[in-house]
């Protein structure tokens, strides 16, 4: 690991990705699978704690995004408390939240994806990555430092720190925001707007440059899945959960989180460990039921933004698509960020000038009311479930974990698929296609510390395949 260590919520990933490539008689891609094989155990191990520790606990799913679980794992406990939080507690809540979005999606962005936007796929792999960025572009990779460093104060400032803060609790969070902290923040927002648009304009650039290979980067018709707000918009902390299809229509609108196991199933493969999600209604066999989400699927849901800055760019992007249904490239993720950076950026500024927002009074008072909790917001890789059940002590019986890297699982088996067959020539492998496939799990951001596009090169193993399973040729990194 030369980088943070990316943990998927459910599995907790570290580690290798391998990637095998089965070819046909003709020496055509039959099939292309992407492999997690590392052990899922944080459902177990939460059996037997109380349900005042799963948000510290579930914090340490993940060192990139644990205030995402943070967040559904205390409105898990609000649940079991059965207790409103107080309104203040809420905002500062969605505060932190947005400032976890902030620092995801510039990291994603900056450090994991834009060394190919910038350089290109098939550039030097000594090269392509977030030193070499320095090199060839300084003051881009200062802009992507100070925008993540940006939600990262945030959530210091709030929580005490900016990894695994032990703030937010049922019932609401612990410490109130203080006129000094609230100031701080403020004298933070300008610079950090300037940062955005240099980064519209530069992914609106990589998309003319990357025209003719985006229709082969995960382009095809899914679900789209995520919260909406209750006029539409976009929603990143509660709401309701909307599903649409590929035409944008409405397939599942208004159904209260807290009934997600209507809609949502859990299948598994015997060559991963992640788990496979698929829409109840279609089915998972032939992949009927894939659906996507995260900051593009988001995108696609809601029917406008919300903030004034955000809500132009939005308009802007589906303009470009010129598309009036949801836009299936996942090439487009990495637009679909910046837009919801800029959203984020706008909402903490409205909210830091809301009077209420110094009120001391954060956290409601109970006990166990309920012996299940549920508990739903959206991480920067899309909808997050938590889901509890208890004993009448407050002692887990039962954990279920439901993140966005699953949720994406057959989507980014299915782009590696796509990638592979407008890429892979023979029986040979390049480096430049070896790159096309890592950046079309990139795109994703997944959970993986096979996202990392760091220092060096992301460890991978990929395997070509003749029919009769023999290895034609073989790339190992790491």
């Amino acid at each position: 690991m030369t980088r943070t260590v990316m943990i998927d919520p459910v599995t907790r990933i570290e580690g290798h990705a391998k990637i095998s490539i089965h070819l046909d008689d003709a020496g055509k891609v039959a099939d292309a699978r992407f492999h997690v094989t590392e052990f899922r155990g944080f459902e177990k191990f939460c059996v037997g704690r109380s349900f005042w520790e799963m948000p510290g606990i579930t914090a340490r799913i993940c060192g990139i995004c644990p205030v995402s679980h943070l967040m559904a794992s205390a409105k898990a406990g609000d649940a079991i408390l059965g207790v409103q939080i107080p309104p203040t507690a809420e905002k500062l809540r969605r505060m932190m939240n947005w400032g976890q979005i902030i620092q995801s999606h510039a990291l994603s962005f900056f450090h994991l994806s834009s060394p190919d936007l910038i350089m290109g796929m098939d550039s030097d792999p000594a090269q392509r990555n977030i030193m070499g960025l320095i090199q060839q572009d300084p003051e881009l990779a200062r802009k992507g430092i100070r925008l993540r460093q940006f939600g990262q104060e945030v959530i210091r400032t709030l929580g005490g720190k900016s990894i695994h803060p032990a703030w937010t609790v049922p019932g609401g969070v612990r410490e109130p925001l203080t006129a000094e902290k609230r100031e701080k923040i403020a004298t933070m927002l300008p610079e950090r707007f300037d940062l955005i648009e240099t980064a519209l304009d530069l992914v609106y650039n990589a998309h003319e440059t990357f025209a003719n290979e985006i229709g082969n980067y995960g382009d095809f018709p899914s679900l789209f899945a995520g919260l909406v707000g209750p006029d539409g918009e976009l929603e990143h902390y509660n709401g309701l959960l909307r599903v649409v299809n590929s035409e944008g229509k409405r397939v599942e609108d208004g159904i209260a989180p807290e009934k997600y196991r209507e809609i949502i199933g859990e299948a598994v493969e015997p060559w991963s460990y992640l788990k496979f999600p698929y829409y109840k209604p279609l089915g998972y066999a032939n992949g009927a039921g894939m659906y996507r989400v995260g900051p593009l699927a988001r995108l696609n849901v809601c029917d406008f933004a919300g903030t004034r800055r955000a809500n132009r760019a939005l308009h802007e992007f589906r303009r470009l698509m010129k598309l009036d249904k949801p836009v299936s490239g996942t090439f487009y993720y990495h637009y679909a960020r910046l837009i919801e950076i800029l959203f984020c950026l706008e909402k903490i500024e409205d909210t830091i000038q809301d009077p209420d927002i110094l009120n001391t009074h954060v956290r409601s008072q109970a006990n166990v009311n309920k012996l299940v909790g549920i508990g739903v917001s959206e991480a920067p890789r899309g909808t997050l479930y938590h889901e509890y059940h208890i004993d009448e002590h407050g002692i887990i019986k039962e954990a279920n974990l439901i993140i966005a890297t699953g949720q994406n699982n057959l989507a980014m088996n299915k782009t590696v698929r796509q990638i592979a067959e407008a890429y892979v020539d023979g029986n040979n492998l390049t480096e430049g296609m070896l790159n096309r496939v890592e950046h079309g799990i990139r795109m994703y951001d997944p959970c993986l510390s096979c996202s990392t596009h760091a220092v060096g090169q992301m460890p991978m193993h990929v395997q070509l395949l003749s029919p009769d399973g023999e290895v034609l040729d073989e790339k190992i990194r790491g």
